[in-house]
């Protein structure tokens, strides 16, 4: 058949001037197609310019229009790299003006149409990002890529949303993307510069896409639709962004990946990624919940918009407004996921196919869903020709009889008719999707759990305004039933009460948590599990500022990156104690942050412990040139070389919980110089020991922002009879000639955290040179056996769920990973490679380095959750359900009975093996 063959309508020129000089550029065609052309130009000033520019190659293409767009593709994959951007945007001018003749001719259904924008957005997606990131490959910035990791964009997928994923763009859409790349393709080292290279692809091939040249653009590009925009990088890791859909994703979210799908990169990732994204999007059992979500979206939609009130043609918005597309819409997806957790047949993605496939499950009537797919239909057609007149991105009716008549002509319709037909089916869309999501019986309102409390609210100083009453009247409901949904409900509502009670004033916040709902359900999930937490909210509510507009959600910065960035803010202050309250602040909110990104599961026990570590050093770090300064102003410069800081203990190790005190040494070398040059001249021996106390006063005294932590030296030689700081000829000879087993013990964790470099190298030459001096392995093996029997008389576990005290939990085994460290001169710091190289030694065998370290690692993670939830001994039933969820879910655990068997067991079979290895007879080298 032929194209003219196959035209059922045609458009009537609203400038018949233009039309006919449009037909000039076209001898010799049949009259329908002449029709056409007249017609389309005649109404559209943009297809004229096509025209113009595309007469040579529109002919051919109109005489077979689907193959005519199967060359295009074949011939834009042959294209180079560098040459890709022109002809991209050669390709959109062909297929919108193939398109749009096709479409106002009839020749092409709605879903040709739809389907045709879509397939050149992938295409383009996909050449756009082989050709960036293959940029990046070429040029060594992408770790261990090579060329023929450019087809699959180095694990990276652009997955389309929206219409775009549905295969429905609209005639000028924009397309709706989100970025996410495979980090398990990538080592731990390489993360960060991987994530650095795509971040750059990423943004380039937006650029390439939506940047407007003399040729024009391709497709407007637009990556906020990714978890968190204002604080996430426009490619984010697809271990990251799964995180953040299971612990913050709302249901607008989860209706976007209704239509979600991989469009270009590494298709199998990105169809890996959504298989796990399933339970998020679909829940389990029948979700009503989603109803009164979606309708709030609409009603915040037309209130934004300003579309609400009476219909008025003039200026309707036809996606938005009433009656809308977007009714339509959000009337399938929700009841998509009302049910398509039970039913997976639900699970489709395109508007048309929802309708159809709900009605044959009996979700929406059959006649309903046929009268909403002939107006969803039919709305697209008519946004498709107010998008054709200009290639402009609205929905908008014109707003004048002028432009109403050039959209009736475009659609070769009467005008009075049009406008009839339209104001009908608006209407109707209305009526059928209005009674779904605003039924006239509402649902009673959750009760509050203490009325009391709630009537005491009104007179905090948060609730003195009208306008803040009135933004909080809005978000109680939600408010209410996430206290009532915590695991602590009562607990929660004090929590809250106290948090509000602190607030001095409420609009700002207020209406921070009516834009950003998820933080009412962050809030709650604090107050209601994490009491520490909870306090630091209740003191500190500014924090929030940092979740929406910081990098709160960001990925972990580094040790250096957070010692400069403290560095940097106390050397902006000038006085030294705003510096420590500067420090304090600073610590306590990235100490917070930790612990959210614990409680919600964005990183593991192992993870925190290794944040709060960096935290800790880089606040040494940074407060102890301060510090010295300080000092100096009035005793003079530090005799000598200087000092450093010493971290022992969980700090030495990086293993460090949400409580954790700092275990510190302080060694010094005043290099045979006896007294310090200043106002107050000090011996040598006494100015370090008093700026050791200033160090040490810095860091835990309290302050009006708290104490940074608290500081142990009980380590140091000679424990507490000994000086504070040590010089480091007297701390060399005291580790090699008078230290006791336990303090070789101490020092195989031992690790520099702040001070002068040169004396920490000399210090870690000291703990390199005593670990790997002969020890005698008898008496090691006999003093630690003594040393374990005295623990065991002095402390007694606090109940079944302990993991620090007790046979073959962790202080046991890091006792027996210390005293293989020192026996077999192993210089880590770590439990698993001190265990290892007793199992090379021939002092444990493979079993029970296993049962060692299965049982350290559970304990450590016991231990991780249980210092962030509780300043009690662990109790499963006193940490509440979501405590309780906290723990299954970093243990892996099937439920708490599983998992207290598996404490026992685990510990049985790694205080057995620590028994074996103390009975045992080892020869170690000389």
């Amino acid at each position: 058949m032929t194209f003219a063959s196959r035209m059922t309508r045609q458009p009537i020129p609203f400038k018949s001037e233009r039309g006919k000089d449009a037909l000039a550029l076209f001898p010799g065609l049949t009259p329908e197609v002449s029709g056409l052309i007249e017609g389309v130009a005649g109404c559209s000033p943009y297809l004229t310019v096509l025209m113009e520019k595309e007469t040579d190659w529109i002919l051919p293409a109109l005489d077979g229009p689907a193959e005519a767009v199967d060359t295009l593709f074949a011939e834009l994959r042959r294209t180079p790299p560098d040459q890709l951007p022109n002809a991209l945007r050669q390709a959109k001018r062909r297929i919108a003006l193939l398109a749009g003749l096709a479409d106002c001719a009839g020749v092409w259904p709605l879903e040709q149409v739809t389907g045709t924008l879509t397939r050149l957005a992938d295409l383009a997606c996909q050449l756009a990002l082989q050709a960036t990131v293959g940029a990046e490959i070429r040029r060594g910035k992408l770790p261990g890529a090579t060329e023929d990791d450019i087809e699959t964009a180095g694990g990276m997928v652009a997955f389309a949303m929206g219409k775009m994923g549905a295969f429905e763009l609209n005639y000028s859409s924009d397309i709706d993307l989100i970025c996410l790349f495979d980090e398990t393709r990538y080592d731990r080292d390489d993360y960060h510069e991987a994530r650095s290279s795509l971040v750059r692809a990423t943004r380039k091939m937006a650029s390439m896409l939506s940047d407007l040249t003399a040729e024009g653009y391709v497709f407007r590009t637009d990556l906020r639709l990714r978890p968190d925009p204002a604080v996430t990088p426009v490619c984010m890791a697809m271990a990251a962004a799964e995180t953040y859909y299971e612990s913050l994703g709302r249901t607008w979210e989860r209706a976007a990946y209704i239509k979600a799908r991989p469009a270009a990169g590494d298709l199998t990732a990105g169809a890996a990624f959504l298989d796990t994204l399933r339970p998020f999007v679909w829940r389990k059992h029948l979700d009503f919940a989603a109803i009164q979500d979606a309708h709030d979206m609409r009603l915040r939609i037309r209130e934004h918009k300003g579309l609400g009130g009476e219909l008025d043609l003039h200026g309707h918005n036809m996606k938005l407004g009433r009656g809308g597309i977007r009714e339509i819409e959000f009337f399938t997806q929700t009841r998509q996921l009302i049910a398509g957790g039970r039913d997976p047949d639900l699970r489709v993605r395109g508007t048309v196919d929802g309708l159809r496939v709900l009605a044959e499950k009996g979700w929406v009537p059959q006649d309903a869903a046929e009268k909403l797919t002939d107006h969803y239909r039919f709305h697209r057609e008519v946004e498709h020709r107010i998008q054709m007149v200009n290639d402009a991105q609205t929905h908008d009716l014109p707003n004048n009889e002028e432009g109403l008549q050039r959209l009736a002509c475009f659609l070769g319709r009467d005008l009075d008719e049009l406008k009839t037909d339209l104001r009908q089916r608006l209407e109707e869309v209305h009526a059928l999707t209005e009674g779904f999501f605003a039924p006239d019986a509402k649902a009673p309102a959750e009760e509050p759990i203490d009325a009391e409390m709630v009537q005491r609210w009104r007179s905090y100083p948060a609730l003195r305004s009208a306008r803040a009453v009135e933004i909080f009247d809005r978000i109680k409901p939600r408010l209410f039933q996430q206290l009532a949904r915590a695991a602590r409900p009562e607990e929660a509502m004090r929590a809250f009460d106290g948090f509000l009670a602190g607030l001095p004033a409420g609009v700002q916040l207020l209406s921070l948590f009516e834009a950003n709902p998820q933080l009412i359900d962050l809030l709650i999930d604090i107050v209601g599990t994490a009491p520490q937490l909870s306090a630091h909210l209740s003191r500190h509510s500014g924090v929030f500022d940092a979740v929406i507009g910081g990098d709160f959600f960001a990925p972990w910065p580094g040790l250096a990156a957070l010692r400069d960035e403290l560095a940097g803010k106390m050397a902006a202050e000038g006085d030294y104690e705003r510096k420590l309250d500067l420090a304090r602040r600073w610590a306590k909110e990235w100490h917070f942050r930790v612990g959210v990104h614990h409680l919600r599961g964005l990183i593991d026990a192992d993870g925190a412990a290794e944040q709060y570590a960096d935290l800790a050093e880089a606040v040494l770090t940074a407060l102890w040139p301060e510090v010295v300064a300080q000092f100096a102003a009035k005793h003079g410069e530090c005799p000598g070389r200087g000092a450093m800081v010493l971290g022992m203990g969980s700090l030495g190790a990086r293993r460090l919980n949400a409580t954790s005190d700092l275990d510190l040494i302080v060694v010094y070398d005043a290099g045979g110089v006896e007294y310090s040059e200043g106002r107050r001249p000090l011996a040598s021996r006494v100015y370090y020991a008093r700026l050791t106390q200033a160090m040490v006063t810095a860091v835990s005294a309290l302050l009006p922002e708290g104490r940074l932590y608290e500081i142990d030296m009980r380590l140091r030689p000679s424990g507490t009879k000994g000086p504070v700081a040590t010089s480091l000829t007297s701390f060399r000879d005291y580790q090699l000639n008078e230290a006791w087993t336990w303090e070789h013990l101490a020092l195989t964790r031992a690790r520099a955290v702040a001070g002068d470099r040169s004396v920490a190298d000399d210090v870690e030459q000291v703990r390199r040179e005593v670990l790997t001096s002969p020890h005698d392995a008898a008496k090691v093996i006999a003093d630690v056996a003594d040393m374990r029997a005295k623990i065991a008389d002095a402390k007694v576990p606090s109940g079944p769920w302990e993991a620090k005290i007790g046979p073959g939990r962790l202080q046991d085994i890091e006792l027996l990973a210390q005293a293989s460290a020192v026996m077999f001169g192993t210089c880590t710091q770590s439990v698993p490679e001190a265990l290892e190289s007793a199992v090379a030694g021939g002092w444990l065998t493979e079993e029970e380095r296993q049962a060692l370290n299965a049982s350290y690692n559970l304990c450590w993670k016991l231990q991780m959750v249980s210092k962030l939830l509780t300043d009690k001994p662990l109790d499963p039933d006193s940490i509440g359900q979501g405590g309780c969820d906290m723990l299954l879910r970093e243990t892996g655990a099937a439920d708490v009975a599983a998992l207290l068997a598996d404490l026992g067991r685990g510990s049985e079979a790694a205080g057995t093996a620590i028994d074996a290895a103390l009975a045992r007879d080892i020869t170690v080298r000389a």
